[in-house]
């Protein structure tokens, strides 16, 4: 039976809300905030406006000049009898903030959980982040970002340091509750539950603009966004345009928007250049360029100090800002939240900056063997390559090697490029069997550490099902 137009529009609201995990909430007035330099002034002026609660979740909280000024102002709120609540994550945290630092918010009356430290008889639990970035204030306005922070997103202008590119969005309206709940499954996860009178009820706030969104909020194993992702690539019209800090796509994702390319989509992917933070994942997202570059995606590396945002809009309609990156570890292992926004006013807004964007950013293109800039597009200056961009290269390298040996094992078909890769794989594979057979130890006694290890865990996590 033919659908009509109001039943089309059911059916795309019912799987999108089933893919998302997420329903639709209409009313909102939401916000595009590009860079620290709109978004560190909203979430400031909301924490200074807070008169009841003041809930933040945030990655990565550096104790440099910018983490402190957000930490006095948190401290200010609390002391003034605000319920201030702060959740980081232990991994975002090391090597940037010390002991110190969260001390003196607790002893300000801040309420601070760190998510996921190490623990014994856990020994991959370390992989499961909260990569989540939102703030709710007194549950009225929201904020949902890409951006942590640190002095990086805010730069140095007088030093000629840019800050880093990077996107976040604010939320008034029906929509805020959804990011409140978000937080407080967060809070739960890690002891006492946020009270529920520190939360807004069913059908506050009210309506405060025209704009529908969903929140998305993904814990580990959910993949919520990646379905979506999966799904906006295959429904795209004519343009899905997409911005990513560290992307490393799975196969079906690549094949979902090499798809949409084949078919007349502009598929447009803009990921770091030279600038990236951390070397080993842009060298593996190079590595992943060719097939991409083959079904007709269009590649663009930004040309600025770092580009952070996780974006992607599609037709102009359907827009996706938050925390999570195109990488099996934001899809599958974290704790991530975006907000997906269905409005063509909103997505205008995105687009337009998207391909402000591309004017500070060079495409790639295929040559006959390898992968070169764009004609008349002078390189960036060659970083010198020392040890670290030796190991980065070679780290790039051994996770290509194991995802083709795997699918190779699987049967997935692999192109030319992979051909070399399965080469290096069979190499390595030969070298390790006479180390085998010369010196066992060698491999036995670390494989029965790891596994006496495994074992205890397994144990104690049995032990506390059981009870």
């Amino acid at each position: 039976m033919p659908f009509g137009p109001g039943s089309q529009r059911q059916f795309a609201d019912r799987a999108f809300s089933r893919t998302a995990g997420a329903p639709l909430v209409g009313g909102n007035d939401v916000r595009l905030l590009l860079d620290g330099r709109e978004n560190y002034p909203a979430w400031l002026e909301a924490i200074a406006a807070a008169r009841s609660t003041v809930h933040f979740e945030c990655y990565i909280i550096q104790d440099d000049p910018t983490g402190r000024r957000f930490a006095d102002a948190l401290g200010e709120r609390a002391r003034a009898g605000v319920r201030v609540r702060l959740i980081y994550d232990w991994m975002g945290a090391r090597g940037r903030t010390g002991r110190r630092f969260w001390k003196a918010l607790r002893e300000a009356g801040v309420e601070v959980r760190c998510f996921n430290p190490p623990r014994w008889d856990e020994p991959v639990g370390w992989l499961r982040r909260d990569h989540r970035k939102c703030l709710v204030a007194d549950a009225t306005v929201a904020f949902v970002t890409g951006l942590c922070v640190g002095k990086e997103w805010e730069g140095n202008p007088q030093a000629g340091v840019e800050p880093w590119r990077d996107t976040g969005v604010s939320i008034r309206g029906p929509g805020v509750r959804d990011v409140a709940l978000a937080f407080a499954d967060s809070w739960a996860s890690m002891g006492a539950p946020v009270p529920d009178e520190d939360l807004p009820p069913e059908g506050t706030p009210g309506i405060a603009g025209e704009i529908p969104l969903r929140v998305v909020a993904d814990t580990s194993g959910t993949a919520g966004a990646y379905r979506l992702d999966v799904l906006i690539a295959a429904i795209a019209r004519s343009r899905l345009w997409l911005a990513d800090a560290y992307y490393a796509g799975t196969p079906a994702y690549v094949q979902a928007l090499s798809a949409a390319a084949k078919d007349g989509v502009d598929v447009r992917l803009l990921v770091p250049g030279e600038g990236s933070d951390i070397p080993v994942v842009q060298a593996y997202s190079r590595a992943g360029y060719r097939p991409l570059l083959e079904a007709g995606v269009r590649v663009f590396e930004w040309n600025g100090p770092m580009l952070h945002a996780k974006t992607a809009v599609a037709d102009g309609r359907w827009s996706r800002v938050g925390s999570t990156n195109l990488n099996v570890a934001s899809w599958m292992g974290n704790r991530e939240l975006d907000v997906v926004v269905e409005h063509e006013g909103f997505g205008a807004g995105m687009e337009t900056a998207y391909t402000a964007d591309l004017a500070r950013a060079t495409e790639i293109v295929l040559a006959r063997r390898r992968i070169r800039l764009a004609p008349g597009i002078e390189p960036p200056a060659e970083r010198p390559r020392g040890r670290r961009g030796r190991a980065s290269r070679a780290a790039a390298s051994a996770v290509r090697i194991g995802n083709t040996l795997g699918g190779s094992l699987t049967q997935r078909i692999l192109g030319p490029a992979e051909a070399s890769l399965m080469a290096k794989a069979g190499l390595v594979l030969l070298l390790l069997v006479p180390v085998a057979i010369l010196w066992p130890a060698v491999i036995a006694w670390p494989l029965a550490v790891l596994g006496l290890w495994f074992a205890l865990a397994l144990l104690v996590q049995a032990w506390r099902a059981r009870r």
